[in-house]
């Protein structure tokens, strides 16, 4: 999921749909967007699918105004479908608001209990709901103070953006487990899952919301807070490896040059006797890169990705990722033919891909398949936003690495190790390595029976 926000910039609409275009990575189900017009007046609309399929001319002529929140819907199977495509839009005697999240809530089942017994009813899955609950669970005047004792009860890994009539709140997670970055436009301002989106509409970085903060803009300005004197810098790990582009800087660290650092410490760690490196597209070429630069064996392209074909670890179900995989990639035969290959990927979760991928080099006649991992081992389930929830999805939870290498078919398996994995970013890092070494940030209060 991503999100992002816009005030006080002409053609608000535009600048979302062309911002959440860049987001596209983070979410391809379903895209929505809400603005405020000069007399006050909400306008939302959203739909299943990419950003382009979602909006058009005519739907976004229709979303006037200077301010408005956008988001794309990366969800699972629980969390799909139209109604749980954000924003959402809430009608109240206070004024109207609309939220837009990232990440995923610990304690979810524990507030929808309290607001429940309460009187309040649900009509989504999401936690922008339970949010917008909090926030008016009590009727006080004072909406930052409100909005900070709903963040006070909720855990986990989020970012909000809460749009009013006249004013944007941007809320990052007491851990900073996931990004949020501001920016400026003009007279006005953006808020953005991700700084790729700025150069798209021409916006500036300002820099990144500091975990625990929350950021008030409105006609005076930009004015920050906090709602917890507790702060980390847990930023989740998989945002470098997998999700972010590479393009985006994260915590002043650039994606890009993070996974080019993590393929030359793959090399020194897992050094393989080969003839070429190939990347697996897209989220694994830097890595490679620094993997051939280390190694001194060539870079060569052995794959090549359909690019109409979406990012296949983010489809909502197994089987739509299986052959997902088969439509995205198709080996170059004249590169991998009679070759030694190192393959370098950035992780492996479920091992559909990998074992797919490995085949398809082997019929296109590859000589030796060594794949390289640049990061650990998967052996946990992700519970702040990354679509790994149970351990039997995980292929290297409890299995061996001899047993993880014989399930894809390679001829050698090597990883990335966890020291590596957090030095690779810059010092001020402390990566949330959570999936790898099942060290949580966070108690997982609706998942200890789980465990």
């Amino acid at each position: 999921m991503s999100i992002f926000g816009v005030y006080n910039v002409s053609q608000a609409s535009t600048i979302l749909y062309y911002g959440l275009h860049a987001l596209q990575h983070r979410g391809q189900e379903g895209a929505g967007i809400v603005t405020v017009d000069e007399t006050e007046h909400f306008a939302r609309f959203r739909g299943m699918g990419l950003v382009s399929e979602v909006f058009n001319k005519q739907n976004l002529a229709t979303l006037c105004g200077r301010m408005g929140i956008g988001s794309v819907l990366y969800a699972n199977k629980s969390k799909g479908g139209l109604n749980n495509v954000p924003p959402l839009f809430f009608h109240h005697h206070s004024g109207d608001f609309s939220i837009a999240s990232d990440g995923n809530l610990v304690n979810a089942r524990q507030i929808v209990d309290y607001l429940e017994n309460k009187g309040g009813l649900f009509q989504t899955a999401t936690d922008c709901e339970l949010i917008a609950h909090l926030i008016k669970k009590e009727g006080g005047e004072d909406r930052i103070n409100n909005l900070k004792d709903a963040l006070n009860m909720m855990e986990g890994g989020f970012t909000f953006i809460i749009m009013t009539k006249n004013r944007l709140y941007a809320v990052r997670d007491k851990y900073g487990l996931k990004p949020l970055v501001i920016g400026s436009l003009g007279d006005g301002y953006v808020v953005a899952s991700e700084s790729c989106a700025f150069d798209l509409i021409g916006a500036t970085l300002i820099r990144d919301v500091a975990p625990g903060e929350v950021i008030c803009i409105d006609s005076k300005g930009l004015r920050s807070s906090r709602y917890s004197q507790f702060q980390r810098h847990k930023m989740c790990a998989m945002e470098y490896i997998y999700l972010a582009r590479p393009d985006s800087d994260i915590d002043g660290c650039n994606v890009h040059a993070y996974r080019k650092e993590s393929g030359r410490r793959l090399f020194q760690e897992c050094p393989a006797d080969a003839d070429i490196v190939v990347g697996v597209p897209d989220s694994s070429l830097s890595a490679a890169m620094g993997y051939s630069e280390a190694s001194g064996i060539p870079y060569e392209m052995g794959l090549l990705k359909n690019k109409y074909v979406g990012r296949t670890f983010i489809q909502p179900s197994q089987e739509m990722r299986e052959k997902g995989v088969k439509m995205k990639l198709s080996a170059v035969r004249s590169i991998v033919r009679d070759k030694r290959i190192v393959l370098v990927d950035d992780s492996i979760v479920r091992g559909t891909t990998s074992l797919q991928i490995v085949r398809l080099l082997r019929d296109a006649g590859a000589k030796e398949v060594h794949v390289r991992i640049a990061s650990p081992m998967m052996t946990h389930p992700c519970f702040y936003g990354v679509d790994t929830s149970t351990v039997e999805e995980l292929l290297c939870a409890g299995r061996t690495l001899d047993e993880a290498c014989n399930y894809i078919g390679a001829d050698s398996l090597g990883f990335l190790s966890s020291p590596s994995t957090n030095r690779s970013c810059h010092a001020k890092a402390d990566l949330c390595q959570a999936c790898f070494t099942g060290e949580y940030p966070t108690v997982l209060y609706d998942f200890e029976t789980e465990e």
